[in-house]
């Protein structure tokens, strides 16, 4: 396709051309109403200054008679302009005046008429428009004075003239504007087809360039690169955990084979088998304990949790978590205390979101542990679901060592076990679901330093009261 003919193929070229269009009608009408208004003020103009003439000359014929009136009407009729004047008798003979002839029937109708005439110094010419208005004069004469047309149809003229070239000119201007910001606009749409085809062949790291206007086509642009970037993270992240399973989780399946491999060379009775079973169960168990975390990690991130959202009470999430882990923190000579304020509503996917904070009191209760409780007195892990500003907080705060700020971002990453967790048996997916979690909700998942500790926290938007009660 030739560039001429894909730059009329555009949709900003048939805008154009249809805004062209409808500019173009409205400056006609335009054009055409002042054409018409001007038309009918030069008429009322002729009108009013030739009932002036006749009510000055009637008043003449009725002070002084019809010889009076007919050495008025012939001396004005021997003065140049567009002035027309006759007096005729009743029989229609005429007594003075400048019209050589008329239009039959011009003079048998009293009023205003516009008719053809010819003037007595113009007698062999062409015939001529006026306006005229045939007055009757008390003796049976007819007083007829009117106004050529031609300054009229002249100015007439000029105005459609004028009116002509300004809509050619305006619609040569508007499709020479309309081309140059077409082409502009199709140049920007061209560099974003280009980077779109990069990425399409795979170069994920493609930006929709941006010109830093802020019209439309920018925030377009900056909406897809976000987009884009989010994909590029998602790609980067399958990736990742493709190898990350292929990495962490060949272990324990090695470790399956090797036990049921071992039974069976040196298992002499039903106890070694049964053992070598219940070491089998307990290592499946973990399998699918991370393969479940994946999937949920999988859900909440490509959105299928917004199917199953509701309003629901966050304290009372935290309240059931905190009465859930509380005998698994006194085995580990930890105190579990629930911080929940009054019904804080949220808007979401309660299944997801409780085993979003499970996940932070499970990672709490594993790390906080004291080596030498009898030192160390009884460590305290705080849950607590509160309110601020537009924002619920669900925050687990624990006494353990914590997270490096540096460790911070990778710690929320698939399988991504820090020096420190590594001695604690897990599969690393409980930050990354909580994070998953966070985000699918429009929230965040938020690591700060506890003082000593870590401390955990789930922001996410707080529900319409209005809406939580209905």
């Amino acid at each position: 396709m030739t560039a001429l003919g894909k730059l009329l193929r555009t949709t900003a070229f048939k805008l154009s051309l249809a805004y062209l269009a409808v500019f173009a009608l409205f400056a006609a009408f335009l054009l055409g109403y002042f054409a018409w208004n001007t038309h009918r003020l030069i008429t009322a103009q002729i009108m009013q200054t030739v009932d002036a003439e006749i009510t000055g000359l009637a008043e003449q014929y009725r002070q002084a008679g019809l010889r009076r009136l007919v050495l008025i009407v012939d001396d004005r009729s021997r003065r140049p302009g567009s002035s027309l004047y006759l007096v005729t008798l009743p029989t229609g003979e005429a007594l003075a005046g400048n019209i050589a002839s008329l239009q039959p029937g011009t003079l048998d109708k009293a009023g205003w008429t516009e008719t053809s005439y010819r003037r007595l110094d113009e007698a062999d010419g062409a015939d001529r428009t006026a306006l005229v208005r045939v007055f009757q004069l008390p003796g049976g004469q007819r007083l007829l004075v009117g106004r050529d047309l031609e300054e009229r149809q002249r100015a007439h003229d000029i105005l459609v003239a004028a009116g002509q070239w300004s809509i050619a000119l305006m619609v040569m201007l508007g499709l020479a504007g309309g081309f140059f910001i077409i082409r502009r606009v199709l140049k920007r749409v061209d560099a974003m087809t280009g980077t779109a085809q990069t990425i399409m062949a795979g170069d994920l790291t493609g930006r929709l360039p941006i010109a830093g206007t802020g019209d439309e086509l920018d925030r377009l642009a900056d909406h897809l690169n976000a987009m884009l970037e989010r994909i590029e993270a998602l790609m980067r992240g399958l990736k990742e955990v493709s190898d990350n399973i292929a990495h962490d989780l060949k272990t324990p399946l090695t470790r399956l084979r090797n036990r049921a491999e071992a039974a069976l060379r040196t298992g002499k009775d039903e106890a070694d088998y049964r053992t070598a079973l219940e070491a089998t169960i307990e290592e499946s168990d973990g399998l699918i304990r991370t393969f479940n975390a994946l999937l949920m990690i999988a859900r909440a991130e490509s959105g299928q949790g917004r199917d199953s959202m509701d309003t629901f009470d966050a304290a009372e999430i935290a309240r059931d978590v905190g009465e859930l882990y509380e005998p698994l923190a006194d085995d580990k000579g930890l105190e579990l205390k629930v911080e929940a304020a009054p019904p804080v509503p949220v808007m979401g996917n309660r299944e997801l979101v409780s085993q979003a904070l499970a996940n932070l009191v499970d990672n709490a209760i594993k790390y906080a542990a004291p080596e030498k409780p009898e030192a160390a007195g009884i460590p305290q892990i705080v849950v607590a679901a509160r309110p601020q500003g537009d924002r619920v907080l669900l925050t687990v705060a624990d006494p353990g060592p914590g997270i490096p700020e540096s460790d911070r971002p990778r710690a929320v990453e698939r399988f991504v076990r820090l020096d420190s967790s590594r001695t604690q048996p897990g599969s690393g997916l409980g930050l990354s679901l909580a994070s998953a979690v966070a985000r699918l909700h429009g929230g965040e998942l938020r690591l700060e330093d506890n003082g000593p500790g870590l401390r955990a926290t789930i922001a996410l938007p707080r529900a319409d009261l209005r809406q939580a009660a209905e």
